[in-house]
């Protein structure tokens, strides 16, 4: 990277991403007078992800006019760039909606195709959560996630039980859920940072688009975890997600494909 790209001017950068696009949301938080329309794939979208995702593509524009940009709300820009950064500004925009605070800003940078930085912002909570792929902060003190090794340890997250019935093997999930301490809906980005964070131990999506997964691979890997496909396979190259510490991360494949 160059040097206009080193760590203290991105961390520095990502900051300021996140604490704009926090302005532009809170207002909107729990404001029955927020407008909310449905897009074409039949999924909520409100002012408030627009606002978020139009000042964080001026930033990027203003201080790096050279990079490209993948955005939920308003498409692509100059995305085979060298530097690209992937933007949801409201990740979990169902919570949003009806004043439920699991929600994020998901955003992070690809260098040559590589995610390198991502960032899960919770703007009303405020927890701001980034990393590199190598160390993970929150609110600046490093995280790691948490050291079990069994499943009658863990407590196990997903955004949408739903949606796995419909997407995977219901009755996997289920066999995999009998064996765990518990599991809750406490999803979308906010689930992976408690992840990260040790507070939870597993997390699992069974379908992903591109800015709801690839900000999160640095994150859960620079807090020590473990993130791949459903299948167990490298999550850039799949569109879902399972993340997990290294010791969980086998045994939840197992009940879910074994």
């Amino acid at each position: 990277m160059n040097t206009a790209m080193d760590e203290k001017n991105i961390l520095a950068f990502i900051k300021l991403l996140a604490d704009e696009a926090g302005k532009a949301i809170r207002p909107f938080f729990a404001n029955r007078q927020t407008r909310i329309e449905t897009k074409k794939d039949n999924t909520p979208v409100t002012e408030a992800d627009q606002a978020a995702e139009r000042i964080m593509r001026q930033l990027i524009n203003k201080h790096f006019p050279t990079h490209g940009i993948i955005g939920e709300e308003f498409g692509n820009e100059n995305e085979n760039a060298e530097f690209v950064w992937v933007i949801d500004p409201i990740d979990g925009t169902k919570s949003f909606m009806t004043a439920v605070p699991l929600f994020g800003s998901l955003f992070g940078l690809m260098h040559n195709g590589k995610p390198v930085w991502g960032c899960i912002n919770q703007p009303i909570i405020g927890d701001f959560c980034v990393g590199n792929g190598k160390t993970t902060w929150h609110n600046g003190t490093p995280i790691r996630v948490a050291d079990k090794a069994h499943l009658a340890d863990a407590v196990l997250l997903t955004t949408s039980v739903e949606t796995i019935g419909k997407q995977k093997d219901a009755a996997a999930y289920k066999r995999l859920t009998s064996e765990i301490k518990f599991a809750r809906t406490w999803g979308d980005c906010y689930g992976y940072y408690l992840v990260a964070a040790g507070w939870a131990d597993i997390m699992l999506d069974p379908v992903l688009s591109p800015w709801d997964l690839l900000p999160l691979i640095p994150i859960i890997q620079g807090a020590g975890g473990i993130i791949t496909d459903w299948n167990g396979n490298d999550p850039l190259k799949g569109n879902s997600a399972i993340a997990a510490n290294a010791k969980l991360h086998g045994l939840v494949l197992e009940k879910l494909h074994g």
